[in-house]
């Protein structure tokens, strides 16, 4: 036996006897990787790693190549591979990170749940309704926390643009637009094209997610989801999707081969009294409010406000760790994460 296989097992017999009873009692988190094919697993791995609340004491990667090339990441010295079966018995694991492609998600994210374990599950979580709910339901029925891995929920730019609507400084809001453009490689069209919603479905859930929180379910969505380059390829990879609300509409552009992508990623709220637009990855990000009057921190006219960097994924183990050792509720809630699906496969059109 492999040593570090040995002290793996030894470890996790240890812990498993002295695992507490309820997630009130949990001291320091104890983790499975399930997976390493999505391009968050290395950002989310450093930000357990570098967390005092986790402890990451294994990975699931059944492809031998992948494992090989992380195994020279200094960061997997200490984290041995073990079976998916073994992550999924091992009583003394609290949560597992779920790091896979868009197909795997569910049937995944299905077996942690049935195993008993707190789940954080990569995006988008497949392009089926029904499955999603009946994995939601399940994890509401056991009490297991389920969280989605969405950018911008936890970014302060954003944040602050949804506070600035709630608490009625911009006045009435009327719009809200977004896009998350991209750059997209040969292999990553071919991934995203597999699906009808292309480039929308594969990335505007993010934006979505912030549509949702602040305007709730649209009234209805029309979607136009295009192939308007010379890529030879069907992705779809000019989008425009619309939300309808009583008395606002929701705006979301996606483009799949835009240079310099990254900096042009935005999220606008208009209302009657003023706009909020935010460049949450532009370098450094920041916002550019306009008022009509002073309102909260904000002083009457045009301001440009440059936020510090906004590191990925802290915030959201950050929210993981203060549920789970209080035993309290996400701020995103099991409703917050079934609309928000709903929402995102209506725009994709995948469902009605």
């Amino acid at each position: 036996m492999h040593r570090r296989t040995f002290v793996y097992q030894s470890a996790m017999a240890a812990a498993a006897a002295a695992a507490p009873p309820a997630p009130s009692g949990i001291q320091r988190i104890r983790v499975g990787m399930l997976g390493t094919g999505h391009g968050h697993y290395g950002g989310k791995l450093k930000a357990m790693l570098d967390s005092p609340d986790y402890e990451v004491v294994c990975a699931v990667e059944s492809n031998a190549a992948a494992r090989q090339a992380l195994s020279r990441d200094p960061r997997h010295a200490a984290i041995p591979w073990v079976s998916e079966e073994r992550l999924l018995s091992d009583a003394s694991i609290h949560l597992v990170v779920v790091e896979c492609r868009v197909w795997e998600a569910l049937p995944w994210g299905k077996k942690v749940i049935a195993a008993g374990k707190h789940l954080h599950l990569e995006k988008p979580p497949g392009n089926e309704m029904a499955p999603f709910r009946e994995l939601v339901e399940e994890a509401r029925r056991k009490k297991l926390l389920l969280q989605t891995g969405y950018l911008w929920r936890w970014h302060k730019g954003v944040m602050a643009a949804i506070e600035a609507a709630q608490k009625g400084w911009l006045g009435e809001v009327f719009m809200v637009r977004g896009t998350m453009n991209s750059d997209r490689d040969q292999e990553g069209r071919a991934i995203e094209a597999k699906y009808r919603g292309g480039g929308l479905f594969e990335l505007s859930g993010h934006v979505i997610d912030r549509v949702v929180e602040l305007l709730g379910r649209p009234k209805a969505v029309k979607s136009w989801l295009r192939h308007d380059t010379s890529e030879p390829d069907t992705l779809a990879d000019n989008n425009l999707a619309v939300f309808e609300y009583d008395k606002a509409l929701a705006v979301i552009t996606q483009a799949a081969k835009m240079a310099g992508a990254g900096e042009h990623r935005s999220f606008e709220i208009l209302g009657t009294n003023g706009t909020f637009l935010v460049y949450p990855e532009s370098s450094p990000p920041r916002m550019h409010v306009h008022l009509r009057t002073a309102q909260g921190p904000y002083r009457a006219g045009t301001q440009q406000i440059d936020l510090p960097p906004q590191p990925r994924f802290i915030p959201d183990f950050a929210e993981l760790a203060r549920a789970l050792k209080s035993g309290q509720p996400l701020k995103h809630s099991y409703d917050h994460e079934l609309l928000l699906q709903e929402t995102l496969l209506r725009a994709s059109g995948e469902i009605a």
